[in-house]
């Protein structure tokens, strides 16, 4: 027993320092299989990664900003770079809601996105591409987007309000690159230009607005300010006369003598000032006349600007609805050629292959014919002899069924035993109808060949050698 126990002792430490060796060792494997993912990175876990809250299994596990532990031999994963991608688009010759080619070179920069739902998408379609494919792949999608919106738009628009088409171009690029997991960060429309001036001219138009409205603003202010001084020197020889009657009516008071020259005097100065105000105030009238001749002339003007732009987009409508329905025509057109055109082919297979069918069936008759000869000598006559006699059988049969199915169901005969005086009428009724069918004997006779004896003799040929023989007696 002491001896058990002394072997027993060493065996313990050797035990202990495998068990020590071995969490050790599993510490070590745990700590390179725990995985942490930069910030600039998606770390993708692929694999057996569990199943997604309505129970369907997940093709891979995207973590942002984390760490996970990766469980050898059943996972693996691989990192996706978050660095942004500047995409250069220089779109040419895409047509306007007008039917109008413009030009719109733009630059747009996208990134992976980091949404849970987006970010899935991007794990599943991006995994393993590099940065290029990346930016082709989205350079694809943008160039159909922009193309798009600039067919829902008007020129005017997108020169004008360039807020409106961002915001469309941004709401339809975003969209379509969040089903591959990308997010659009930035758009920049460097310029637009078209080739038939249509943008140049509209800024020409806009250019003499803005001048035309100064120079009828400047108009108008000179206008105001002659006004303002016609009255403010009206005012001041208004307030000058009636201080100076005010003085004159206290002098008058004072003496009597000067009254009556002094009342000439102011006669004569009301009279003048009559006169004075007079052509005043038709010299307003006549600036306010010009003023609305002036005012009337823009609304002309203007009126005339509204109507030529309106029948501009009448035009371009028509021919918009005229076009459209030539294209429509061309391609019913089309179809129509491309219909006949497939039927015209069915029909040349069809007969084509019944030509090889009937080709093939006389190939094969003749080939048996050929044997037929063969068998028959080579000579031609006893072939068909033996052809002829083969087939009597069904030639016979032919001949009985022309009146197996007749049904009489009553005849009524009153013989009178018509004829020779000695066959009855019924008789010769039933025998006239076996003589409409061409007798045996004669068909026997067209293929060369005798009937025998048995089965019934030739009446001409009997009436033939009775009356050889009666000649011979």
């Amino acid at each position: 027993m002491s001896t058990l126990i002394m072997a027993v002792q060493p065996v313990v430490p050797v035990i202990a320092m495998v068990l020590v060796v071995l969490a050790f060792t599993l510490l070590l494997v745990f700590l390179s299989r725990y995985r942490k993912c930069p910030s600039d990175k998606i770390m993708v876990i692929y694999g057996k990664v569990g199943n997604s809250k309505d129970g369907s299994s997940r093709s891979a596990r995207c973590i942002h900003g984390g760490a996970a532990f990766i469980w050898p031999v059943f996972q693996s994963y691989e990192y996706m770079d978050l660095t942004p991608i500047s995409i250069s688009v220089d779109l040419k010759n895409a047509l306007s809601r007008q039917n109008i080619r413009i030009d719109v070179p733009s630059r747009f920069t996208v990134g992976i996105s980091t949404e849970p739902g987006v970010m899935q998408n991007a794990a599943e379609r991006l995994l393993g591409l590099k940065l290029p494919e990346i930016q082709e792949l989205a350079k694809d999608i943008i160039f159909g987007q922009l193309r798009l919106v600039i067919a829902t738009m008007e020129i005017e628009e997108i020169n004008t309000d360039r807020d409106k088409f961002l915001e469309a171009i941004s709401r339809n690029v975003e969209l379509e690159l969040k089903k591959i997991g990308l997010r659009l960060i930035n758009v920049n429309i460097t310029d637009i230009s078209d080739e038939s001036g249509y943008i140049d001219a509209l800024g020409k138009e806009a250019a003499a607005k803005a001048i035309n409205d100064a120079k009828k603003s400047v108009a108008e202010k000179d206008r105001d300010g002659s006004i303002g001084e016609a009255n403010a020197k009206r005012d001041q020889r208004i307030q000058v006369s009636s201080a100076n009657a005010v003085a004159i009516q206290g002098e008058n008071e004072a003496l009597a003598t000067i009254a009556q020259s002094n009342a000439t005097r102011r006669e004569r100065e009301a009279e003048a000032l009559r006169i004075a105000t007079a052509a005043e105030k038709i010299q307003s009238a006549k600036a306010m006349e010009e003023a609305y001749v002036a005012e009337q002339e823009a609304e002309q003007k203007r009126a005339a600007r509204e109507k030529a732009t309106l029948e501009a987009d009448i035009l371009v409508q028509a021919q918009i609805e005229k076009e459209k329905l030539e294209l429509e025509a061309e391609a019913l057109a089309e179809q129509k050629r491309r219909v006949a055109r497939g039927e015209a082919d069915a029909i040349y297979l069809k007969m084509e292959a019944e030509a090889r069918g009937t080709q093939e069936i006389l190939t094969r008759q003749a080939a048996g014919l050929a044997q037929v000869v063969a068998a028959a000598g080579g000579d031609a006559s006893d072939a068909l002899r033996l052809m002829l006699a083969d087939k009597m059988e069904e030639l016979i049969r032919i001949q009985v069924d022309a009146i197996k199915n007749l049904k009489i169901d009553k005849v009524t005969v009153w013989d009178g035993m018509g004829g020779d005086g000695k066959t009855p009428a019924t008789a010769n009724f039933l025998s006239g109808m076996m003589k409409s069918i061409p007798p045996m004997n004669e068909m026997f006779k067209m293929a060369g060949m005798e009937l025998p004896s048995f089965l019934g003799k030739d009446a001409e040929g009997e009436q033939a050698k009775s009356e050889q023989s009666s000649a011979e007696e």
